[in-house]
């Protein structure tokens, strides 16, 4: 595989990966600029020439995607001395470090409005994870990136396979069911959002039931019933499309929010002043 391919492939399916770019070269080197290679938490595709320098180069990255250090990093390489290799030239490598899809949404329920919001959801960077008891429900979906589909046969069971921080939409064909899994939901405060679809008298028949099960009031705030009404109250058109819509509109508002723009807007300009320093200092035939 390519660093081509490979870029694609980490990218359309949320993985955390790291392009490294050789940006610069002076003196003897392993390869160009324009040398790229992609670096994942257990995986390394295309390379910058080997040695102790591509050795550095993947240890670095990997400290980076563990660390949560996301955006544009400037490593610098002499080779011959922080490499330890003789080819006496120097370096300067870009590091893109992008985390991956961090936020996951799981939706239970596979009619009208659960297709709908799959639909709509399915450009975002989100990890799906879809649920439905009925199995003629998710035979006919096609395989998609960074969409896991699961044959719902235990709620309290598949609410416990979700991922922390997961944002949880119920709306499934049975009201039973729906209670089976906000009441395992409830057990978890470690969820990003739990959305129930359903009017008000729904939710004031389930949160009697919930307390009666011993549920606290912590617990049963973080549950939004209707969903879809960003706050605003009642949803006039209610249409399967329209609370799709304004749902995934909610989600979006509820996501973890990405990073601030100061760290996507490429390197500070202190960060590229050591490069032409480096340079300048250097004294390679």
């Amino acid at each position: 595989m390519t660093w081509h391919a490979a870029l694609h492939h980490c990218q359309q399916n949320g993985l955390p990966h790291v392009l490294a770019t050789q940006v610069s070269a002076l003196g003897s080197t392993p390869r160009e600029p324009g040398a790229r290679m992609v670096i994942t938490p257990d995986s390394v595709i295309d390379t910058l020439g080997g040695g102790t320098f591509e050795w550095q180069t993947i240890e670095t990255a990997r400290r980076h995607l563990a660390g949560g250090h996301t955006g544009f990093h400037l490593e610098a390489f002499s080779l011959g001395g922080r490499s330890g290799q003789c080819c006496g030239g120097f370096v300067n490598v870009m590091l893109e470090v992008f985390p991956g899809a961090r936020t996951h949404l799981a939706v239970f329920g596979a009619g009208h409005v659960g297709q709908a919001i799959m639909a709509l959801s399915h450009p975002l960077p989100w990890h799906r994870h879809w649920f439905d008891s009925r199995p003629e429900s998710l035979a006919s979906v096609e395989p998609a990136p960074r969409l896991a589909t699961h044959r719902l046969n235990d709620p309290a069971a598949a609410v416990r396979s979700l991922p922390s921080d997961c944002h949880v939409l119920v709306l499934t064909h049975s009201h039973d069911e729906d209670y089976a899994l906000v009441n395992a939901l409830c057990e978890r405060d470690d969820l990003g959002s739990i959305g129930l679809i359903g009017s008000q008298s729904k939710w004031h028949s389930f949160k009697r039931r919930l307390q009666r099960a011993g549920n606290s009031e912590a617990a049963l705030e973080r549950v939004r019933c209707p969903i879809g009404t960003l706050g605003q109250g009642k949803l006039q058109d209610k249409t399967p499309y329209s609370i799709a819509l304004s749902t995934v509109a909610e989600l979006l508002t509820l996501a973890d929010a990405p990073a601030s723009l100061a760290d996507h807007r490429g390197l500070e300009s202190a960060a590229l002043k050591p490069l032409f320093d480096d340079f300048k200092e250097l004294d390679i035939p």
